[in-house]
C-alpha cells in the first residue's frame, strides 16, 4: 500500500511512565480500540525531528491499518545510551552521522543506516533581539547564551563553527536536546540560543533568526536505521522507507529540512 501525504489523520497522543526514560515518548494511534492494533512499531529520534517524525507516522498509520507507531524523542546520544540499556525500538534516527556510527558500533543497528534528510545551526532570540546579537561574534560577550551540551549532535556542530569562527563559546547553560534550547529563548530565560534552522522554523512567531555565517558550509547529516532488536524488521523497513521515500521528504523539507 502506497505513502500518501494529507490523510489528516488525528494523532492520539499519551503521556506514559517509561522504563526507557524518554524525555518525550508518543503514541499515534490510528483508531479504534487497542485490541485491534495488529502491531506496535516504536521509533527513537532525535527532538528536532519531533514535528515531521509525527507527521510521517501519522501517515504511515494511515496507509498502513492495525500498525500502531510509538514515537520517542530526546537528545540523540541520550537514546544511544537508553537503547545500549536495552531500550526496545525498531528504528533509529540520529541527528549526526557520529552518533549513528556509536550505535553501530555498539551493534545496535541492523544493515547499513540510510541518510535521511540535512539541517543547519542558527543563532535565534528573543522577539527585537534586545541583546544585539549579530552572529557568532563578539556580540555574544556577555549575553545569556544556551547550547546543546557537546554530547549532543547540535551542540557539537556549534563547538565546530565556533572554532572556525575563532569565538570562545560561553554559555550559561548546555542542555541535553535542541528543543530544550529553544524553550529556554522562548521563555526568555536566555538573551540567545544556538538551535536547527527547523528548531527556529517552529518557533518563527516567537523568535528572531540571526543566520550564523558558514553554517550551511557544515551541515548536519540525519542517518535513519533498523535496529538490531526490531520486532518485526520487516516492518521497520517500511517505515525507514517511507521516511527517506519522495514523500517522507516532501514532509520533511516542509519541515525546513535540507536533502541529504
Amino acid at each position: 500500500m502506497p505513502f500518501r501525504i494529507g490523510a489528516g489523520r488525528r494523532l492520539r497522543a499519551a503521556a506514559l511512565v517509561a522504563a526507557v526514560g524518554l524525555s518525550s515518548l508518543v503514541g499515534c494511534a490510528s483508531g479504534g480500540d487497542d485490541d485491534e492494533v495488529a502491531q506496535q512499531l516504536t521509533v527513537f529520534a532525535a527532538a528536532s525531528l519531533s514535528g515531521a517524525f509525527t507527521e510521517i507516522a501519522e501517515e504511515f498509520e494511515a496507509t498502513h491499518p492495525g500498525v500502531s507507531i510509538r514515537l520517542g524523542f530526546d537528545g540523540s546520544s541520550g537514546l544511544v545510551d537508553q537503547l545500549a540499556g536495552g531500550a526496545p525500538a525498531d528504528v533509529f534516527a540520529s541527528a549526526d552521522v557520529r552518533t549513528m556510527d556509536r550505535a553501530v558500533a555498539e551493534g545496535l543497528v541492523a544493515g547499513e543506516p540510510t541518510p535521511l534528510a540535512t539541517n543547519v545551526l542558527t543563532l535565534i532570540t528573543p522577539p527585537g533581539n534586545p541583546a544585539g546579537i549579530t552572529g557568532l561574534d563578539d556580540s555574544l560577550d556577555g549575553a545569556r547564551l544556551v547550547v546543546c551540551a557537546s554530547v549532543v549532535p547540535c551542540g557539537a556542530a556549534a563547538r565546530t563553527l565556533a572554532d572556525a569562527a575563532g569565538i570562545d563559546l560561553a554559555p550559561v547553560s548546555e542542555e541535553s536536546t535542541v528543543t530544550d534550547v529553544r524553550g529556554k529563548v522562548t521563555s526568555g530565560e536566555a538573551d540567545a540560543g544556538i538551535v536547527y534552522a527547523t528548531d527556529a522554523r517552529a518557533v518563527a512567531d516567537r523568535v528572531e533568526r540571526v543566520p550564523i555565517a558558514g553554517a550551511d558550509a557544515v551541515p548536519n547529516v540525519y542517518p535513519v536505521a533498523v535496529l538490531d532488536r526490531a520486532a518485526d524488521s520487516e516492518m521497520a523497513r517500511l517505515f525507514v522507507d517511507a521516511v527517506t521515500g519522495p514523500e517522507g521528504r516532501a514532509i520533511l523539507a516542509e519541515h525546513g529540512f535540507g536533502p541529504p
